[in-house]
């Protein structure tokens, strides 16, 4: 896909006329953020010789406008009320997004009422509309430390003139949306119907993807966390394969449309003998397919551990037709069992529900810790 300037430009709601807050905070030196000018932008690509084959004027080159805080800015933060929901499924850090807006808006922005919908969109629906939470930086201090979100989650279905009319009862000002690729379609319709009736409101997404799979980004919120408890997985998987005869150790990780999740925790547990990835297709019969690969290696080592990421060998099931769309607007994976493959393996482990099994033993297992001087915490 070919980008351009104006693809790239973020849409505004009109001139920024209020002075930010932050000039008050500069002064007195309870903050040191530095001021990102107007006409700051990032190159979307970054080398000589990609620039120079576009031949365009310095101004007309694609690029993102720069993040940070301006000069100037277009609510008057005094009468502004924010909205904070989060959409679709689980994702690590998502409290950790809620704390860090909430104290943003707060503190730095002087920001006085701050709401955050329950249960995903639902929440902007007529019947759900006043089930809010009023989110202070005390409400948030130490939401960071759980799992989830506290707002709670749902996926999508809901009409956008619903929601705006829910907008403009709570007098909402600014929207952060955080959520996948659902959330970020609904975000996109609720910003057009309120394009459409001309209203002051400012929907922002905020976009969350465990798999890792955004482009122009280093890594996404969320990904550090699942990688690193994959490879737990992984290791734990690996010890039930290794004890069992002929053991296939199998470790299914999220990953719908790119492998960043099985190749990283793959490489940090160094455990994993097959690595099947969405970008990478493969075959799974034939001297040279999956299940023969498998069996060899069963016969020489005596067990095998496959990692996979969910959305691996998609193009297996296309003669089938297409997929159903799932509410969250996904397609729906396809799936197949291979219950025995020329005697080959024994027995099937499947991570990570199984994963806790071979971990060491806890103080009522292990003499040296049951004196709660010594007592460790479980991991």
């Amino acid at each position: 896909m070919t980008l351009h300037l104006d693809d790239l430009r973020v849409r505004r709601l009109g001139e920024c006329r209020y002075d930010s807050p932050f000039a008050e905070m500069l002064s007195t030196r309870q903050t040191s953020p530095h001021y990102v000018a107007e006409g700051d932008r990032v190159l979307l690509e970054d080398t000589v010789s990609m620039l120079s084959g576009h031949s365009l004027p310095p101004g007309r080159v694609p690029s993102f406008e720069a993040a940070g805080p301006r000069r100037k800015i277009y609510f008057d933060p005094a009468d502004v009320t924010a909205g904070i929901v989060t959409c679709g499924g689980l994702c690590p850090g998502l409290n950790n997004v809620i704390r860090g807006i909430v104290q943003e808006l707060a503190v730095h922005y002087k920001v006085k009422q701050i709401l955050g919908f329950r249960n995903g969109l639902q929440g902007l629906t007529a019947a759900h509309r006043d089930d809010t939470v009023e989110l202070t930086p005390e409400r948030v201090r130490d939401i960071h430390n759980a799992g989830g979100t506290i707002l709670g989650s749902s996926r999508g279905g809901q009409d956008a003139d619903e929601m705006v009319d829910s907008l403009v009862m709570r007098g909402v000002d600014i929207l952060f949306v955080i959520g996948g690729d659902g959330g970020m379609h609904a975000a996109t319709f609720l910003s057009r119907a309120i394009r459409g009736r001309g209203l002051d409101i400012a929907v922002i997404g905020v976009p969350k993807t465990i798999d890792n799979d955004l482009p122009f980004t280093d890594q996404s919120f969320g990904f550090q966390s699942a990688f690193a408890r994959a490879t737990d997985f992984i290791s734990s998987v690996s010890v039930e394969a290794a004890a069992s005869p002929n053991g296939v150790g199998i470790v299914k990780l999220m990953g719908r449309h790119s492998g960043f999740i099985a190749s990283y925790a793959a490489l940090a547990a160094n455990a994993a003998d097959i690595v099947l990835i969405p970008e990478i297709p493969f075959a799974l019969g034939g001297d040279d397919g999956l299940l023969a690969h498998v069996e060899r290696l069963v016969r020489s080592k005596g067990f095998v551990v496959i990692v996979l990421a969910e959305g691996a060998g998609q193009d297996l099931f296309e003669k089938h037709g297409p997929a159903p769309v799932q509410r969250s607007r996904n397609r729906r994976l396809g799936q197949r069992q291979t219950r025995k493959h020329r005697g080959a393996a024994q027995r099937v482990h499947h991570g990570p529900p199984d994963c806790g099994r071979p971990c060491p033993g806890d103080a009522l297992h292990r003499p040296e810790l049951r004196d709660p001087q010594h007592r460790r915490q479980r991991l």
